[in-house]
């Protein structure tokens, strides 16, 4: 649930009727998702409709993942924690006892920085203060039409050094290892070990790892094993 559709902005109950009553049932009923996720931000869903969506996704087993605190902190992070969601995104704008309330739950938080940087927003998701606070942080594209028309990693990782001030180990870790946990796969993906997927791609040369935020722009894969296949 991300925008309420312009028709049901004078009547919002009815659209978060069809939520909770016809497409989550619909959806759990036809295996179409494992996942639910709300837009918790002025102006889109407040934390009441928020909390009464994942409430109704629970009931069909979906389970909950929300983005919020991207304009304002309005108390998504705490419905997040209530509901047990997964994780947790944007964070642009986090307090300190939000923080406090992370690091006591098992949510994992997931930054966008492609997204301020798509919307000139001079607020940025605070990296160092949530890694130095002990939290394991997620990086993400948040490809959509509207806020990130892009879905390029890459980038991300590059931003995420350059302008969330993440040093390329932090930043590759967010990408991949945390970013499967985000999603229950971190014990099959987002590592190269034994039992695990074989998903990697392998680089032109570069002097080091810093190499791929640093040239930010450039095709720097030579070549991806995907399912353990070449291309």
């Amino acid at each position: 649930a991300h925008a309420m559709p312009l028709k049901y902005r004078e009547n919002r109950s009815e659209y978060l009727r069809q939520i909770t009553q016809e497409m989550l049932p619909q959806i759990a009923g036809e295996g179409l998702a494992d996942y639910i996720d709300v837009f918790c931000e002025k102006n889109f869903y407040s934390v009441e409709e928020t909390e009464r969506i994942l409430e109704a996704g629970a009931r069909y087993g979906l389970k909950a993942k929300i983005h919020t605190n991207q304009f304002h902190s309005m108390g998504g992070i705490q419905a997040a924690i209530r509901y047990n969601a997964l994780s947790v995104d944007h964070l642009e704008v986090v307090n300190e006892t939000e923080i406090a309330a992370l690091r006591k739950s098992k949510t994992l938080p997931v930054l966008l920085p492609t997204a301020p940087f798509f919307l000139n927003d001079e607020h940025r998701p605070p990296a160092r203060k949530l890694i130095d606070a002990g939290l394991p942080v997620a990086l993400a594209t948040d490809f959509n039409p509207g806020t990130t028309p892009s879905g390029r990693m890459s980038f991300v990782l590059s931003l995420a050094c350059i302008q969330l001030r993440m040093t390329p180990e932090e930043a590759v870790n967010a990408a991949t290892v945390n970013g499967a946990f985000a999603l229950e796969m971190g014990d099959a993906c987002g590592a190269i070990a034994k039992g695990y997927l074989a998903n990697v791609f392998i680089t032109k040369p570069m002097p080091s790892v810093a190499y791929l935020p640093y040239a930010f722009g450039s095709d720097l894969v030579e070549r991806v094993v995907l399912n353990g296949q070449v291309h």
